[in-house]
């Protein structure tokens, strides 16, 4: 049997926004007025083709008080107590919208009784309670509030605890991955008999969650390989303009990077079912910032001791005019010598060092000019920070939200930075084994690239597993010219 919950409570409380969260899906209707859900409605949560739990969205309480009376004036067998409610009130406008909530109920929905904790108990809450108490369903209740509205968290707690087999404090709206795991832990205890059931459908989204991961780690491999391999190669003749050539060039090199890691992160959202909505990225988001901007090397490919340095460099500004973007890009050109092109000599980091280039020979006349691969083994590190970043952002958006502030921070600056620059030796150095072999030997690369995505998939489940925000760093301001780092 399939277990099933309704999600009930009184108009405007955040039923919406939990099932949505719960089951994953952001197609559920959750909008700020009151009354909005008109009918029941089913949302299954389906893994590897077959529904494991079902959540069903129902109306708000519309008449309470009187449903509550003609409950207590029930003198029939309990068994019995809502089908004759559903049967003599159906058709009746004054309650139409309780029928509906207690018709999943009587089939022998479990209860999740969602409240706005922002607000002090009220008489029509402590009816609603009791009216669920009465129909015997195992329950549980939900407080939704954000974690500075608190005031009235003990009282609706206390009243509880007269009414429900669990309470949950859950905001629907910021929950991770953790927290709906451990809710789905909570719904376990409500009935012994509900726990083999909910242990099955626990396993079954720990399963899925780490096959999700499985195929992220994936995607962030083809990512690097594809990034770290890609280059562009162009003739061009006597008439041709090298230094606006190269711009071009250049700036079509960018373009055509951004677009694969945007591809590669949209194929991750993809993966979590965030489907409908354009999430906003966090305040202040390094992601924010285009790959190739000096912001996004400054902050995620220097480590903090090099970040205070360049700062001290440029005077103490942050935006140091150091063209990192560039560091490593290459530039080749190669002139044909007898109807056969050359090897030539490329100049890396803005011409600050040379470096032998591979040419392929080529029977043509003229010149040839080629931009890429990216020669600076720091690039894997900002493309891996970048996707890990939008990784964690993704799987602790709630499908619930549908607000998007925008949150002021409360430093005075504030340097985003990655994971990486904490990675120990092991994890660099699977890193560099990767960027070395990537464009050489097949048979180490394929070696090299699982190796790097074990890594990944452990990376990946310890970001899924922890409640922090990643990819953050605030700075004290003693100094405004002297940034010191740290995690928050």
């Amino acid at each position: 049997m399939i277990p099933e919950f309704a999600i009930v409570g009184h108009p405007n409380e955040g039923k919406s926004a939990v099932v949505s969260t719960l089951a994953e899906d952001d197609s559920v209707r959750v909008t700020p007025y009151p009354g909005e859900t008109m009918e029941c409605q089913a949302f299954p949560v389906i893994i590897d083709g077959q529904e494991i739990i079902r959540f069903i969205d129902t109306p708000g309480f519309q008449n309470p008080r009187k449903t509550l009376a003609w409950i207590k004036n029930y003198q029939e067998t309990d068994d019995r107590m809502l089908q004759a409610y559903l049967e003599i009130h159906a058709g009746k406008p004054d309650f139409q919208d309780d029928a509906r909530l207690l018709e999943p109920i009587a089939r022998g929905a479990g209860i999740i009784y969602v409240v706005d904790g922002s607000r002090p108990v009220r008489k029509v809450d402590l009816a609603e309670m009791e009216i669920l108490r009465l129909t015997g369903r195992p329950r549980m209740a939900i407080i939704n509030c954000k974690e500075d509205e608190t005031v009235y968290l003990e009282q609706w707690k206390m009243e509880f605890r007269k009414h429900f087999n669990a309470i949950r404090v859950f905001n629907a709206n910021k929950a991770t991955y953790a927290e709906r795991i451990e809710l789905l832990e909570n719904l376990k205890g409500i009935d012994q008999d509900w726990g083999p059931a909910l242990e099955t459908v626990i396993s079954a989204f720990e399963k899925d969650w780490e096959q999700r991961n499985s195929q992220s780690a994936e995607i962030i491999c083809d990512l690097l390989e594809e990034c770290l391999g890609y280059s562009i190669t162009k003739i061009y003749t006597r008439n041709s303009d090298e230094k606006s050539l190269k711009r071009g060039l250049r700036e079509e090199y960018n373009r055509v990077i951004e677009r694969m890691e945007k591809r590669a992160h949209g194929k991750i959202r993809k993966l979590f079912k965030h489907n409908i909505f354009n999430l906003p990225l966090p305040a202040h988001s390094i992601l924010s910032e285009d790959l190739f901007s000096k912001k996004t090397w400054q902050l995620l490919g220097l480590t903090p001791k090099q970040l205070i340095a360049a700062a001290g460099m440029a005077g103490g500004a942050i935006g140091a005019a150091l063209d990192l973007a560039a560091a490593g890009l290459t530039f080749g050109i190669f002139t044909t010598a007898g109807g056969l092109l050359g090897a030539g000599w490329a100049a890396f980091g803005g011409g600050k060092r040379l470096a032998r280039a591979k040419v392929v020979g080529l029977n043509l006349g003229g010149q040839q000019i080629r931009i890429g691969p990216i020669e600076n083994i720091q690039f894997i590190y900002i493309l891996l920070d970048r996707a890990l970043i939008f990784y964690s952002h993704i799987i602790n958006w709630a499908h619930g939200r549908r607000d998007y502030p925008i949150e002021e921070s409360s430093a005075k600056g504030a340097v985003k930075t990655g994971f990486t620059f904490e990675w120990n030796d092991k994890k660099k150095g699977i890193c560099q084994s990767f960027y070395t072999v990537i464009r050489t030997d097949e048979w180490k690369k394929t070696l090299s690239r699982k190796a790097l995505k074990e890594m990944l998939q452990e990376i990946l489940l310890n970001i899924s597993q922890s409640k922090l925000i990643y990819g953050v760093v605030t700075f004290s301001t003693r100094h405004s010219n002297s940034p010191s780092p740290k995690r928050t």
